[in-house]
Parts: C-alpha cells; sequence; structure tokens
C-alpha cells in the first residue's frame, strides 16, 4: 500500500514535512498540496516530484485522491482545518499547537470521536533517538523516584519586526513564543515525566523582538506524583552554554542529553553514554505518519496528548497574567 497524502499550507515548515516524505518513495506519496499562494504550492509539488494542486483545502478534501492530510498552516486555521479533515474523513497530521484555546480543542475531540478518525499531533522532537531511549530507561524506573525535570528550547531568532508576519500578532499565535517554539519543551516535559500536571507558574518576557507576545518563556510544573518540571524557552538568546535539551534528576542520579547522546550517570556508578547519530526528526515523524496510516496503529501523540500539552501552556499564560499559581485540569481559557 502506497499512503496518499495532502499538504494544507506550503509555507516554511512545509519544506521540511514534503521533503521527509520522499524518504520514503515506497511507502508515502504526497499527491496533493494545497495553499492560496501559487508560488508556494507550485515549490512544494516541484519537491515532492509533482502534486495535484488546489488553493482551497475544502475542494482538496473532495477532489483528491489522499489517505490522510498533513495540517501546516499559521496557528488560528488549524481548528477549522482538522474539523473539515475529520468530517471528510480523512487521517490527520498537524503541526503545533494543536489549536489556540480549550473551546477549539473540545471541538476536536468531538469530531475526531464522531468521525472515527485518527489525528496525529507533529511532536517531532520526540522523536530523537536519545529522547525515546530517555522514555526508556525513565520507565524502568532505573533513577527511582523523579525530583526534578527541565527541558530546553531557545536559539537567536533573527527576525526583523518586518518579518514576524502574522508571529507578531498575539491573536494569531495565540500567545507568543511560548505557544510557538515554546510547544516543543512543553510536550517533551509531559513526556518524559509520565505524570500528570497539576499546578504551573510563568513568567513571560519580551527582550528583544517587537512583536505583541512574549519572546522568551520560563515555566514551573508540579506534577502529581511530586516531581516539578521546568521549562526554559526563547527566541531572544541561543542555548545556555552547557544546557541539554532535557535533563532529569531522581534519586538515583541524572539523565540528560548530550549533544546527540545520551548519558545515565547513576550514584556511585561511571556515567553511561547511549551514542546515536544525526537525525532529522521530521523526516522520521513523516515516516511514522505515513505507518500510522499503513497499519492503523496509534500515533505516538494524539489530539488527547495535544490537548494536555495545550492546557498546560494556557494555564502558564493564565500565571503570568494573573501573577499567581495556576491549578491544572480547569483552565478554560
Amino acid at each position: 500500500m502506497t499512503v496518499k497524502i495532502g499538504l494544507i499550507g506550503c509555507g516554511g515548515i512545509a519544506h521540511q514535512h514534503a521533503r521527509g516524505y520522499t524518504k520514503y518513495p515506497d511507502l508515502v506519496k504526497v499527491t496533493a498540496v494545497c495553499d492560496i499562494v501559487e508560488g508556494n504550492r507550485q515549490e512544494i509539488a516541484d519537491i515532492v516530484g509533482g502534486a495535484e494542486q488546489y488553493s482551497d483545502y475544502h475542494k482538496m478534501l473532495q477532489e483528491a485522491d489522499i489517505d490522510g492530510v498533513d495540517i501546516l498552516l499559521p496557528h488560528h486555521l488549524h481548528k477549522d482545518a482538522i474539523v473539515a479533515a475529520a468530517k471528510a474523513g480523512k487521517y490527520i497530521m498537524c503541526e503545533k499547537p494543536l489549536c489556540l484555546n480549550m473551546q477549539e480543542a473540545e471541538e476536536i475531540r468531538q469530531v475526531v470521536r464522531e468521525n472515527g478518525v485518527t489525528l496525529m499531533c507533529a511532536h517531532n522532537q520526540l522523536f530523537y533517538p536519545s529522547v525515546q531511549k530517555a522514555k526508556e530507561i525513565l520507565d524502568q524506573g532505573l533513577l527511582g523516584k523523579i525530583y526534578e525535570i527541565r527541558t530546553v528550547d531557545t536559539f537567536f531568532n533573527k527576525w526583523v519586526n518586518a518579518n514576524a508576519g502574522w508571529r507578531a500578532s498575539r491573536e494569531l499565535v495565540g500567545g507568543g513564543e511560548l505557544i510557538d517554539t515554546g510547544y516543543h519543551p512543553s510536550y517533551l516535559l509531559l513526556y518524559l515525566a509520565a505524570s500528570e500536571p497539576v499546578e504551573v507558574v510563568a513568567m513571560l518576557s519580551r527582550h528583544r523582538l517587537n512583536i505583541e507576545g512574549e519572546d522568551s518563556a520560563q515555566v514551573l510544573v508540579r506534577f502529581e506524583n511530586g516531581a516539578v518540571g521546568n521549562i526554559v524557552t526563547s527566541w531572544a538568546y541561543d542555548k545556555p552554554e552547557g544546557w541539554s535539551q532535557f535533563l532529569v534528576i531522581g534519586e538515583n542520579g541524572q539523565l540528560y542529553r548530550k549533544d546527540n547522546n545520551l548519558v545515565l550517570a547513576l550514584d556511585g556508578q561511571e556515567p553511561q553514554v547511549y551514542e546515536f547519530p544525526a537525525v532529522n526528526t521530521f523526516h522520521i515523524e513523516m515516516g511514522e505518519y505515513a505507518k500510522v496510516i499503513a497499519e492503523g496503529k496509534r500515533p505516538l501523540q494524539n489530539e488527547e496528548d495535544g490537548i494536555r500539552v495545550l492546557e498546560l501552556i494556557l494555564g502558564a499564560y493564565k500565571s503570568a497574567e494573573e501573577k499567581r499559581i495556576v491549578s491544572l485540569g480547569a483552565v478554560t481559557a
């Protein structure tokens, strides 16, 4: 079976997704692309070796020969595209964030359930081999009781004011950097913690970018099992010197990513280094999405996982706005 995919949105991130699908020519083919800008959709169609082109995704859902869609639109357009694809009976993958508020999240939950479709959240950083190995080690309980987890995603964003585009708008983004790049360390934190987040407190900053939302955020999360999570994320500066993408501290030692590798440092033992090659997680993700469709299996992260991430981030925004610790489970913003 060759899985047939339609891309909804042909902007910047679509290049990574499109090239990812071409890595699996015996498994998947992009047969349709949609964008309101002709040049964008032509460029992506060329990358995938030719595809039907559409300017309206509703028409694409009705007419194109596709099994599933890959939604790559600006944040504020995600929910409507998901709803349309679900009603058309298609498999769905959506770039982060899933949507912008809990009302939209509930609509997505209902439409997925009512139409019996599968939705995969495009949480690409979970496909790093080091992350998957860390999850395996944590599930084995080698660190014992988990004390703290830190996840980090920062980079010096070179946008000038005129080039921020829709990301300069708090309304279109759903906030600022935290719900954009900060979504990555947020889903990574929840994935590694394997415990329900119960409280969140956040401080947001706008250090250097002229956008309506924040360009940096620091978030603390209390989990049900007592562990504390710390998210550090920014467009204002590169990764702090010596910091890892993630660090887990437990009663028996520490676990952290170093370059592409994973280090397990148990108390009283020589650190154990698990070495992994550099990978493109977007490319791995595209192959996994194709397998979800071909094999009918559950994706690594579905809409329920995406809703948990969204609730955490909305709680962080509420905390910063009200200058207090926010209890999760009742966030309705």
